[in-house]
């Protein structure tokens, strides 16, 4: 695997080719009409953006030289000096110098040195006249042929890695159903293309998956100046720690997370940490301490943003739930304190005192939820109250492929995503019990309500379900429970089939007006199966039990 500093200086070398063969067109076409001034203007870009990459990378003379001819160039458009006679052969040479520099870079030598070349660039910016022949360059055959390397990378558009991802989804698919038809025929020579074709499309999948992988620190490093601002605005002081930038994930559900991540970051200044007078008050230290920090988890990266703040006031967010409407008193004080912090996740729901441009405008926590929701994500918050509060998003790796778990309902088969699903049960109906009107039984100390998959998929119309009865138990009844915002819900089904990578597709219209369903796979066997979306089957059984 590839270090961060061989990572750096990869992408350091790609820009600085692609500078260097920009410089090179934009000289010529100066030399050609030195009054030039897009030619003039796009020349001293070029060489302030390789001052400052060579300087950040600690190529301190690479750095100089384009300095001096930065300030040079500015000179030249400035109409201090004339882009003639001697300035354009050391202007070349500034040139040719940069290339052998970078190439250099990438070979991992030393730079060659460029002593005289600055004396005499530094002569030019002076007004001075040059030393020449210190400048004149052998162009030796094999100095040419050094001159005309290509780059090792790349860069792609990410629609065109869509595209692509998209393809290999279809060619998976495919792929399942060729094994199972070689498999059903039983031709040894069929059934060896067909695994060898297997294994390809995996490697390709996996290839793909892999060009799309950037650091968490493309986001992460965005965030200091954020922090800064809305600690400024809130006069609050705050120390923020990034850690596990080199975490790689898929670009689009870096995309997808960035707003999620912005909202908790600025919650976490505006709402978690205390003024520096509360903190002292408090016995804290009077700086405030933020901390980002990516890591992964088996198949999973887990993003985290922790603060030493206040923390949450469980009984407020149980009144305020409460007062909203979300649950009744009675109800609000069985809650343990998990349940009461979901709350913080409902539509609007909001703890701000007071309207500012940072909080109290209504959008809430739902905005983070939603977004994870739609990736399959989760979230996890720990808090405690005058100690601080984490929040960490669960995001998959990847969004072309997920884990799912196959059942049978109606002799259809459902996938259930693995992230959502927390065990499978066997449970005799002694072991099911039936409390307002609801099937229960207990799992983990924890009351988990019961409802058949099938009623909640068929049952139409906004109307309560009818209120349960064990009438209908006979046999071991197979669960699968699965947990959405920390809440857990037994499904019953009529069995399991098994667990395997799905690639899902998007419902067209349409069906894609039908949340209960995430999408749709298709099976080795060529049978469609539909994509049940956990959040969406919790929330209509929530609305609709008795």
């Amino acid at each position: 695997m590839k270090t961060r500093d061989q990572e750096y200086r990869e992408l350091f070398m790609a820009e600085a080719l692609e500078y260097y063969d920009s410089m090179s067109r934009h000289l010529s076409e100066l030399e050609r009409n030195p009054n030039a001034g897009p030619a003039l203007n796009e020349l001293f870009r070029l060489m302030h953006n390789l001052k400052a990459n060579a300087r950040a990378m600690g190529f301190t003379d690479l750095g100089e030289v384009a300095h001096h001819l930065e300030t040079l160039f500015g000179l030249v458009r400035d109409k201090e000096r004339a882009f003639s006679g001697p300035l354009i052969r050391v202007v070349f040479a500034g040139v040719d110098a940069l290339g052998s520099m970078i190439r250099a870079v990438g070979a991992n030598q030393p730079l060659p040195d460029a002593t005289a070349l600055l004396e005499n660039l530094d002569r030019l910016v002076r007004g001075e006249a040059p030393v020449l022949e210190e400048v004149e360059t052998e162009d030796t055959e094999e100095e040419s042929n050094k001159k005309m390397e290509l780059s090792d990378l790349v860069y792609i558009q990410v629609k065109k890695l869509d595209n692509l991802l998209n393809l290999v989804g279809e060619l998976v698919i495919d792929r399942d159903r060729v094994m199972t038809l070689a498999q059903e025929i039983g031709n040894p020579a069929l059934l060896a293309t067909a695994q060898h074709l297997f294994r390809i499309s995996d490697d390709l999948q996996y290839s793909v998956m892999d060009a799309r992988l950037v650091g968490v620190g493309v986001l992460l490093n965005k965030f200091p100046r954020v922090v800064r601002d809305v600690a400024s605005a809130e006069d609050k002081q705050v120390e923020l720690t990034l850690s596990g930038q080199d975490v790689q994930i898929d670009r689009n559900i870096l995309q997808i997370i960035t707003d999620a991540l912005l909202h908790l970051v600025r919650n976490a200044v505006s709402h978690g940490l205390e003024t520096t007078a509360q903190r002292q008050q408090a016995g804290k230290p009077p700086v405030g301490r933020l901390t980002l920090s990516a890591l992964t988890e088996r198949d999973d990266v887990l993003l985290q943003v922790s603060d030493d703040g206040r923390g949450i006031d469980t009984e407020a967010v149980r009144r305020k739930a409460v007062e909203r409407g979300l649950t009744t008193a009675s109800a609000a004080a069985t809650l343990d304190e998990r349940a009461v912090w979901a709350f913080l996740f409902e539509p609007g729901f909001s703890m701000a005192q007071k309207v500012t441009d940072i909080s109290g405008r209504g959008v809430g926590l739902d905005v983070v939820k939603l977004a994870l929701d739609s990736l399959g994500g989760q979230l996890r918050v720990e808090s405690q109250m005058g100690v601080g509060t984490t929040f960490t998003l669960v995001l998959p790796t990847s969004i072309a492929v997920k884990g799912a778990l196959l059942v049978e309902v109606d002799e259809r088969p459902y996938a259930v995503p693995l992230l959502h699903t927390d065990t499978v049960l066997a449970l005799h109906p002694g072991q099911i019990s039936v409390v307002g009107g609801v099937l229960v039984t207990h799992f983990h100390e924890q009351a988990v309500p019961l409802i058949p998959l099938q009623q909640l998929l068929y049952d139409e119309g906004d109307e309560p379900l009818p209120p349960a009865t064990k009438a209908d138990l006979s046999g071991p009844q197979q669960v699968l429970v699965v947990n959405y915002n920390n809440r857990r819900l037994g499904l019953l089904v009529d069995r399991f089939i098994r667990q395997q990578n799905i690639v899902i597709k998007p419902l067209s219209k349409p069906l894609d007006t039908i949340d209960l369903f995430g999408g749709v796979t298709l099976l080795g066997s060529g049978q469609v199966c539909l994509v049940l979306d956990v959040p969406a089957l919790t929330r209509l059984f929530l609305a609709k039990r008795p």
